[in-house]
């Protein structure tokens, strides 16, 4: 299963790594696009859910590494929800190796 890191800009200009275990990301997101910040919150988490979803099929449990990302993701999210028109731009996709359930 090929794992991509997905690599973001936060409102603030801090930048992050994000993992996944699963190629599914690249259906939700496009690179050098920007999104407001509860759409990319609500994209992440139907991405990450669907790519722990699909670990789970695999190797019989969920990824607790992509649902480790998506509560770093929901924790930064929370931290600018109440900046008016924030918005994360998603940089680049980076494809890795094989998944770690």
């Amino acid at each position: 299963m090929p794992e991509m890191r997905f690599h973001i800009q936060w409102p603030d200009g801090s930048r992050e790594s994000c993992y996944s275990p699963s190629l599914v990301v690249a259906e939700h997101f496009a690179p050098g696009e920007s999104y407001a910040l509860a759409d990319f919150l609500a994209r992440s988490q139907t991405a990450l859910h669907i790519a722990s979803d699909r670990v789970k099929a695999k190797y019989g449990r969920a990824c607790s590494l992509a649902l480790g990302q998506l509560a770093r993701i929901e924790a930064s999210c929370a931290r600018f929800a109440d900046i008016e028109d924030a918005c994360v731009r998603v940089d680049s996709f980076e494809q890795e190796g094989s998944a770690r359930p």
